[in-house]
């Protein structure tokens, strides 16, 4: 039974006052500041929590939970906002545990190649702080996210091709869990045989089994040599039948990413950029001077083949920071082709022999619906997204995008694909969760049940009917 407004405020009261003399001005109540941490990039509504409390320490979010746990109050977990599923809108009230001032690295240890880091420190911060060691940490979603929500969402992006998406590069947790107790899992061993999985488990669980505080980080070694081109071909099936020829090859390029004629255009107006407005491919190299020259021979042999042009190699390093930096900003460049429109984004991933069916079937799905959707994907990987532009009081266009967003997952579903391969499921993909696990989502409420029987952790995330 839900609480009545009065018992819910007088519940807040309490859960305020006992945390205010611990926080001070770390405890916020305004409603710009509470608005702020209500929603994030995507276009679901948003929801304001209660409150927003800055804590600095794993033993200050156990105090949080702990409080929140007494009084059976809501905790969502903020990072940096960037999430694209609704993962941080406070659907049930409570407090919102913004991470931002835990963002110090905890040691590095370049002999073992890896780091602890505080969940609240940004992937680029992180990164500057190990460029002296010749390390980095190649997860790379676009947005600058903070660590705890990449590891929280199980992020992926551009590298994920050759280095991992995070599942593959975090080793161990600290994480408070439900009833404000603190668990630290997995280690610094690059293999354990040793009980359960639980670092993989609370990894992409979206903050619903507990807040992740600190991570154990797997590194890499910044490669002696990169080298970034562009190619561009004369429709997307024959730059994906270079993409798939080039992973069955394999060939290991770091990255490779598609983007269709609609994105390169906005791509081109939104970054100034020349680029040809048709369908292209990013392309980067890692590795020695002579693997990189190589590897880039042996994908622009197969991009020849497939009637691909001349790579237009990006030679200078801030040539290439621009390239990726228009890469990154695809949905921003997007959403600038219709203004006022917002950006429904799409998210599958198949294995990548099936990836020219499903994005070919969905192409003309778009064509059909008469919607501007610009397309663009870590096609590596077999991840690709349509950015679907939609006028939000035009009932009719949203119900054209939903029903195309359900069309898209269920093909990629019947490819042996998922409905996410990075956004996660938030609240805007929970029922389809059932629709790829089947019985194995009882499993899931049995395990959410287990370690938070009374349901505050991040609710309305996830899971169907929870």
């Amino acid at each position: 039974m839900q609480r009545q407004d009065t018992d819910t405020n007088a519940v807040m009261s309490h859960v305020i006052d006992a945390l205010s003399p611990h926080f001070g001005d770390r405890l916020v109540t305004s409603w710009a500041m509470r608005e702020q941490h209500g929603h994030d990039e995507s276009w679901h509504a948003g929801a304001a929590p209660d409150a927003v409390v800055f804590p600095h320490s794993t033993d200050e979010v156990s105090l949080i939970v702990s409080e929140c746990a007494r009084h059976k109050v809501a905790v969502i977990p903020f990072g940096a906002g960037t999430s694209l599923e609704g993962h941080v809108a406070a659907v049930r009230g409570g407090v919102t545990i913004d991470m931002s001032q835990m963002a110090d690295v905890v040691r590095v240890s370049a002999e073992d190649l890896d780091c602890t880091v505080q969940a609240g420190i940004t992937r680029k911060t992180l990164n500057a702080h190990l460029r002296d060691t010749g390390l980095f940490m190649p997860v790379d979603p676009g947005a600058d996210a903070t660590v705890g929500g990449m590891v929280s969402t199980r992020a992926s992006g551009t590298n994920a091709v050759r280095y991992g998406t995070v599942r593959e590069n975090v080793l161990g947790l600290t994480v408070v869990l439900a009833d404000g107790s603190v668990v630290r899992t997995g280690g610094r061993a690059r293999k354990s045989a040793s009980g359960y999985d639980l670092t993989h488990l609370l990894t992409g669980a979206e903050g619903t089994l507990g807040v992740i505080t600190e991570i154990t980080l797997r590194l890499h070694g910044i490669p002696e040599e990169t080298g970034a081109a562009t190619c561009s071909f004369a429709s997307v099936d024959d730059a994906v039948a270079t993409v798939i020829q080039t992973i069955q090859s394999g060939i290991p390029v770091a990255r490779i990413e598609l983007l269709d004629d609609v994105m390169v255009r906005a791509c081109n107006a939104y970054s100034q950029l020349g680029l040809p407005e048709q369908p292209m491919l990013f392309l980067e190299f890692h590795g020695s001077a002579a693997g990189v020259r190589e590897q880039a021979q042996r994908v622009a042999d197969l991009a020849q083949a497939n009637g691909g042009g001349d790579f237009e190699w990006a030679t200078r390093a801030e040539d290439r920071t621009r390239l990726w930096e228009a890469r990154h900003s695809a949905y921003y460049a997007a959403l600038a082709l219709s203004p006022g429109r917002k950006g429904f984004t799409t998210d599958v991933c198949v294995p990548v022999s099936q990836l020219a069916g499903v994005i070919s079937q969905t192409r003309a799905d778009v064509e059909e619906a008469h919607l501007i959707a610009p397309l663009v994907g870590h096609v590596g990987d077999g991840n690709f997204h349509l950015i679907l532009l939609v006028d939000p009081d035009d009932g009719a266009e949203v119900d054209t995008a939903q029903a195309l967003h359900a069309r898209l997952v269920m093909r990629a579903l019947a490819a042996g694909g998922t409905c996410t391969g990075e956004h996660g499921i938030g609240i805007g993909k929970k029922h389809f969760l059932a629709l790829e696990h089947g019985d194995a989502v009882d499993m899931m409420r049995a395990i959410k049940k287990a370690l938070d029987p009374d349901g505050i952790m991040n609710p309305g995330k996830m899971l169907p009917d929870v």
